[in-house]
């Protein structure tokens, strides 16, 4: 125990012996603070603190609304079911993809493109193609079944959307379980006489009960949290998100808004919690280590054929949905006139010019590096040192994770509109571009830390230690032997920033002034008002950007990343 205190005192003793050091936690603590904490604790006495006095009249007027009690059971009930079939058919995916011998390599291909689809598209590409499919003047469901009253709009609408966006997630989330499985428990069981279907049940179904229970968490808030598939295609099936956003921009009520806020972001907290902390340990208890030899893999054709088929076709299905964007755009009048036209394109840029697509680049690649540059600090703080604030700083910068865009969209009009900093250093940055970069930095942060945090983890701690003891100070260590250590993670966390802040909806829609225009508020405006093809030539012309963006990155890497060596 004395040694403990005696090895934690010298530690803090070294730290503050850091200027450099003590500063940039100083300055991370006041950027976690006032950019997370603080718009979110402005909710709270939006909630409760009225005219004066602590009251819960705000939150009985709006659980006394129809409409918001109605909103929340539909929330839930759409998370439900997105949960259930999305972590359903990512266990089927998984599960072909480790167990079953696949024959051709077309199919592990097309499983790979339907993981990479959701990181390179907009949050609603599949809404549009849905619209535009089986809608009214979709093209299967006019066009080819002469069905004049189709309506894809509402729950059905919605739960098939976020299925088909989420389950390439759980996919990748219960692949890597799998992939931990010791065969040798399943081949156990097989030697003793029990079926393949019993070993599922009874062996592999346990060991992954925790890791299915997590993928179904992150699932469910996905869903809920959700802001642009339910606008786009839920008609008059209100979730919390949606009505949290017309209460504010079609009933003007801000504070009304705060108090759903409050709902929204307590159910995405309590199942982030659970998720986080309970579920997350419980799996990495389940499953220790990697296999310890390979797995014998089913060639049964009675059980390869069928669920190769069946994925196979889901994941066609899937591509073939993204396909229909470019047509979308190339096509005169979707339901009337499938001749190739560039009208659109024209119309686009007639509109706006360039300024959607300069605006959105601009701002994401702004906020990609210090994103990046941030959360590789917070998990350098988190891994390699000790202090009293690393718990905080570790929460806070996860905690985004579990925030609705929306939630944190109504927090930050509370907190720089209305709230305490209507005068000082940061009374002009609303409606400013400042605003803007910052909410995509948050946004960002948790899956870049999260990420630094696991490279970190498996670097040796005597490598830093031997710099210092040459005489090195943080910032030296940190630039010239940590971040080598780790620019895979680095660069992986840039350009997935940078994918996550050009593609964000539902917390800059609340925020975004029209001194600005953004490719995805863009592609929700003319959605929203029937010009399918405007809506599909932006959503093209983002898609071949992100592209882009990780087809460099992918380059970059390969050339000037973590060499095979280091790897080997």
């Amino acid at each position: 125990m004395g040694a403990k205190g005696n090895s934690a005192a010298l530690d803090r003793k070294k730290m503050f012996g850091d200027p450099i050091l003590v500063g940039t936690i100083a300055i991370l603590l006041v950027f976690l603070v006032l950019f997370i904490v603080y718009p979110l604790f402005v909710l709270l006495i939006d909630s409760f603190y009225t005219e004066g006095r602590v009251t819960l009249e705000v939150f009985k007027r709006v659980l006394s609304m129809q409409r918001f009690r109605q909103a929340f059971s539909n929330t839930v009930v759409l998370g439900l079911l997105t949960g259930v079939l999305s972590t359903a058919i990512g266990l089927l995916f998984a599960y072909v993809d480790v167990y079953v011998k696949v024959r051709t390599k077309w199919v592990e291909r097309l499983f790979n493109i339907v993981a990479q689809l959701p990181v390179v598209s907009p949050p609603f590409v599949l809404s549009l193609s849905t619209i535009m499919l089986f809608g009214r003047s979709g093209i299967i469901t006019r066009s080819l079944l002469h069905i004049y009253d189709s309506n894809v709009y509402g729950l059905k609408g919605i739960v098939a959307v976020q299925t088909l966006t989420f389950f390439p997630v759980c996919y990748m989330m219960l692949k890597g379980l799998l992939k931990n499985i010791d065969p040798s428990l399943e081949e156990a069981a097989r030697d003793i006489g029990a079926t393949r279907m019993k070993v599922f049940t009874s062996v592999t179904l346990p060991l992954m009960l925790p890791g299915i229970g997590n993928a179904f968490l992150v699932t469910f808030i996905e869903s809920v949290a959700d802001f642009a598939n339910p606008m786009l295609i839920g008609g008059d099936y209100d979730t919390l998100a949606t009505t949290i956003y017309l209460q504010v921009t079609g009933s003007y009520d801000s504070t009304g808004a705060a108090a759903m806020s409050v709902v929204l972001l307590s159910l995405t907290l309590i199942l982030f919690f659970i998720q986080k902390y309970y579920l997350e340990r419980k799996t990495a208890a389940t499953l220790t280590g990697k296999a310890s030899r390979g797995r014998m893999l089913i060639e049964d054709k009675s059980v390869t054929g069928p669920l190769t088929v069946l994925c196979s076709l889901v994941a066609i299905f899937v591509i073939v949905m993204y396909i229909m964007i470019p047509f979308g755009a190339l096509f005169k009048l979707w339901g009337r006139d499938y001749s190739l036209s560039w009208k659109w394109f024209d119309y686009l840029f007639k509109y706006s010019g360039f300024k959607a697509f300069k605006d959105s680049f601009l701002l994401s690649i702004i906020a990609a590096p210090i994103t990046a540059i941030l959360s590789m600090i917070i998990s350098y703080l988190v891994v390699k040192r000790k202090f009293k604030s690393k718990g905080f700083i570790e929460f806070v910068s996860m905690l985004a994770m579990a925030v609705p865009g929306t939630v944190l969209g109504i927090g930050y009009i509370r907190g720089y509109a209305n709230g305490i900093f209507k005068t000082g250093l940061l009374s002009g940055i609303y409606g400013t571009a400042a605003i803007l970069i910052i909410v995509f930095i948050v946004r960002s942060l948790p899956v870049g830390t999260r990420s630094g945090i696991s490279a970190l983890q498996q670097i040796d701690k005597s490598i830093e230690e031997s710099a210092y003891d040459l005489g090195a100070n943080s910032l030296k260590v940190f630039t010239s032997v940590t971040l080598p250590l780790i620019k895979d993670s680095f660069l992986s966390g840039l350009v997935t920033s940078f994918v996550r802040s050009i593609t964000a909806i539902s917390a800059i829609i609340l925020l975004v002034t029209p001194q600005f225009l953004l490719i995805t508020c863009q592609i929700n405006e003319f959605a929203e008002k029937g010009y399918y093809g405007v809506a599909c030539a932006y959503a093209t012309i983002l898609i071949l950007i992100v592209y882009a963006s990780v087809l460099i990155m992918n380059i970059v890497m390969k050339f000037f990343g973590t060499s095979r060596k280091i790897k080997d």
